[in-house]
């Protein structure tokens, strides 16, 4: 006899019934299992892929507070720069104007002992002189001299004059 592909006898019989059991004993002991290991692996990765996310946010978030602090430090240390360069440029402008205050009172005080040295000589020379004429005078009146004689003797007081030495 020619069979068909299914034989629908005592024997598929038995094989569906093996079939039924065995898919409910693999479901009891089996599927939950599986289905168990299944949800805890996809549970783990999906924790990893978050914990992985939160650190990579507190990364992101330590980044940015140490580029706010660098930042921070950044900027202080241009405002020292700039407070430092700010209290030697005054500092200088204190030296300069101390030298130049000190410069101008050397100046005067040189200008002040000028002035008195040139009076002082100014005095010496008008007392060199007074004395010249006196001792010119008394020359003239020693002696009665005729205009020419008179010029001579002047021009001999004003020569010993020249070459006595001035120290002034």
């Amino acid at each position: 006899m020619v069979r068909g592909l299914i034989d629908f006898g005592p024997t598929l019989l038995m094989n569906l019934i093996t079939l039924i059991v065995l898919y409910l004993i693999l479901k009891k002991f089996f599927f939950e299992k599986v289905r168990d290991f299944v949800q805890a692996r996809e549970q783990a990765v999906k924790d990893a892929f978050d914990n992985a996310d939160h650190i990579n946010k507190l990364a992101d978030e330590k980044l940015r507070e140490y580029n706010e602090q660098l930042t921070q430090i950044e900027a202080k240390s241009r405002e020292a720069v700039k407070e430092s360069k700010l209290r030697a440029d005054e500092r200088a402008r204190e030296i300069l104007d101390e030298a130049s205050r000190k410069a101008g009172a050397m100046i005067t005080q040189a200008e002040r002992e000028i002035e008195k040295e040139k009076l002082r000589s100014v005095g010496e020379m008008r007392d060199h002189i007074a004395s010249l004429a006196i001792y010119a005078a008394e020359r003239i009146l020693e002696k009665e001299l005729d205009q020419t004689a008179q010029t001579a003797i002047i021009d001999s007081v004003i020569e010993q004059a020249e070459n006595s030495k001035w120290t002034h």
